[in-house]
């Protein structure tokens, strides 16, 4: 059971497009607390990620909040609040 993890504008930059997670390496059940968990990742991640940079996240690409649940397969993407096209 795993997530792909998209990565967009600076964000990508900083910790690159993708990375897989499996569902047994992490108690995240929703994308906030996915979130959280990839902060603890690296310190990379944590400026990457950092939650006062108001970041936007999609689950299998409709944007979301926090609170949605994950199940195996979904893909999560975190990108700012304006990208360019």
């Amino acid at each position: 059971m795993s997530l792909t993890i998209r990565y967009f504008a600076a964000v990508r930059e900083r910790l690159g497009a993708q990375e897989s997670v499996s569902l047994a390496d992490t108690p995240a059940r929703t994308v906030g607390e996915l979130h959280h968990w990839l902060l603890g990742r690296s310190p990379e991640h944590a400026r990457a990620l950092d939650p006062e940079r108001g970041l936007r996240t999609a689950c299998n690409q409709a944007l979301c909040d926090a609170d949605q649940a994950l199940e195996d397969g979904d893909e999560v993407a975190f990108f700012p609040p304006v990208t360019g096209g």
